[in-house]
């Protein structure tokens, strides 16, 4: 009679499989519990700022500041900046990098590792930023903490470095997803801006991660587009030379935009004066135009509608667009893809009520523009097109936007590059030129974990054996013989088993005998030895492939095991082995 066992899971193994590069079921698993733990992250935090909302703003919205008396909504800047100053100042340096940059920096040089501090700062930051009227959104904040969340699961399960980075890519995805209700977006914006490459392994995972992120969401907020509109179209391909003209200007904005926050002179001030003058800023331009404070969406509605005055366009596209920019020059970590979507909206509609006066025959529909400009500026300014099309199909529910919108995020994206020389936003986290993750070699070698090419069949010894030990060493059959150093600062060896059994036949019983103890010696022993550094089992094979380069060795043992308790090493990685993978890739 058949005997049945139940499924036994193994965390072990569980690693074991996530360190080779066809895990993908097991990153589908990853993904879908890391989604549903950011979901519920990014309800927390849309939770604190609605509390925000009700506890001082009026009706209950943490967007009303047109509600507020003058005075008030003005203070309001100046204690946010205040509080941000005396609290996350008085931290390291390293302790107030927060939001997407932050992000893609762990990502690309921390193998995925967040620190808990920054995660930490990042939940009061993004809602003090937000509530104090500083022209900031929730998107940074969203990204940061579902990354940190998802890869601080990994890290708590020990998992190999290669499955970190789909979890960042994960929380990444799931955080937009949530914060928005646009899973597609969250997928696109993942992989095209934070990960920098499309795969099939890091497509899947990340695809359930964003769904349950939004399915979360759903749960609490429902279903309803971020933006209700009704549904505009083309009226006439008579439009598509005033799109053109609407997309270069969109471009030169966000050209201006990325110049600005990235600019010496202001980064270069004192604290106290970086500080003060967003502060300062920000509450004069919030005394007369509220609606450059906060995320703005209320003002994206209203300019998706055609209810916004000129006057206002015009502020909510040179105010908010600057105080968004030294905000961020001046070293606040704020979300900025909030506010670019304002500005956007905003540059839009102008460009609309623009054309109208110049061409009487222009038949555009209200809020056409300001869709548009949503996309093109979003598209410019992060230099992902994709990500720019697919938020804007998903906030609006109108299909009928996407072929304009392709025109429009194509021309601002050519313009921002080409015209103002700019890179995306965030890739400005470069330390030397190109940046590793878009190197095709350290993308490929990132994947995979040293467990899975490494060799596991060596056996350890002393650098002085017998000629006995020396043939029970090799009845193991090991492919190397790690020879262990009598102290720390002599580097550990690796010889080839097959070269000690040449020299124990070809010598004879008199081979390499020293003194009467009859020891050999087995840095003596003809053959090639290899120096040795350390690395850890979860490290990825471009962790390896630079620890290599930076010791100036040609192979690492594998350490298992974590401090206080004695590393094991469990196999032997060389340069030859990293090189022969990526060759068959």
């Amino acid at each position: 009679m058949p005997r049945f066992t139940l499924f036994t899971f193994s965390l072990e193994g569980f690693r074991r499989k996530l360190a080779s590069v066809d895990a993908l079921p097991q990153l589908c698993v990853l993904g879908v519990v890391s989604g549903l733990l950011t979901g519920a992250v990014m309800v927390a935090f849309r939770l604190l700022l609605e509390l925000g909302g009700v506890l001082f703003m009026p009706g209950g919205d943490h967007e009303a500041f047109e509600g507020l008396p003058p005075l008030v909504r003005s203070s309001l800047p100046l204690l946010a900046v205040a509080i941000i100053g005396v609290f996350l100042w008085r931290q390291p340096a390293a302790a107030r990098k927060l939001g997407v940059a932050h992000v893609i920096e762990r990502l690309t040089y921390h193998q995925g590792r967040f620190p808990l501090r920054n995660w930490i700062n990042q939940w009061w930051v993004g809602v003090v930023s937000v509530l104090g009227g500083l022209s900031a959104g929730r998107e940074g904040p969203a990204i940061h903490l579902g990354a940190a969340a998802a890869s601080g699961l990994g890290q708590r399960l020990r998992l190999p470095h290669n499955s970190l980075r789909v979890l960042v890519a994960c929380g990444t995805a799931a955080g937009i997803s949530a914060s928005f209700n646009t899973p597609i977006a969250g997928v696109i914006f993942a992989m095209e801006v934070v990960m920098m490459e499309y795969t099939i392994a890091g497509f899947m995972p990340v695809i359930l991660a964003s769904t349950m992120g939004a399915l979360v969401a759903m749960l609490v907020y429902g279903s309803e587009p971020a933006f209700q509109v009704p549904s505009v179209s083309l009226g006439s391909l008579m439009e598509l030379p005033w799109i053109v003209v609407t997309a270069l200007f969109i471009g030169l904005l966000a050209g201006l935009f990325i110049h600005v926050a990235q600019s010496e002179r202001i980064r270069g001030l004192p604290v106290v004066l970086r500080l003060a003058l967003v502060a300062i800023a920000t509450a004069a331009v919030a005394w007369w135009y509220p609606e450059v404070q906060g995320i703005g969406y209320d003002s994206i509605e209203a300019a998706l509608v055609g209810n916004l005055a000129a006057e206002v366009l015009l502020a909510l596209v040179v105010a908010k667009l600057l105080l968004t920019a030294m905000t961020v020059a001046s070293g606040i970590p704020i979300g900025i893809i909030g506010p670019v979507l304002v500005v956007g909206a905003a540059a839009g509609a102008l460009a609309e009520l623009v054309g109208v006066r110049l061409f009487p025959q222009l038949d555009a529909e209200p809020g056409f523009y300001a869709m548009l400009g949503m996309a093109a500026m979003m598209g410019a300014v992060l230099q992902a097109p994709l990500a720019a099309l697919m938020a804007l199909l998903e906030l609006t529910h109108n299909p009928n936007i996407i072929l304009p919108g392709m025109l429009a995020v194509v021309v601002s994206g050519l313009t921002t590059r080409q015209l103002c020389r700019c890179d995306g936003f965030f890739i400005s986290v470069t330390r030397h030129g190109l940046h590793p993750l878009q190197q095709p070699l350290m993308q490929a070698l990132s994947r995979i974990s040293v467990p899975a090419v490494m060799e596991r069949s060596f056996i350890t010894t002393s650098r002085m054996v017998t000629r006995d030990q020396a043939w029970t060493l090799l009845d193991a059959r090991p492919s190397w013989i790690l020879i262990l150093r009598s102290s720390d600062d002599k580097p550990t060896l690796a010889l080839k088993a097959a070269d000690l059994a040449r020299a124990l036949v070809a010598e004879g019983d008199e081979a390499l005998i020293e003194g009467e103890e009859r020891l050999i010696d087995l840095l003596e022993v003809p053959g090639l030895r290899l120096e040795m550094a350390p690395i850890h089992l979860q490290a990825t094979l471009s962790e390896a492939f630079e620890r290599l380069n930076d010791q100036a060795v040609d192979a690492l043992y594998v350490e298992h095991g974590r401090s206080p308790k004695p590393q094991r090493i469990s196999g032997i990685i060389t340069r030859g082995a990293i090189e022969r993978y990526y060759s068959l890739k």
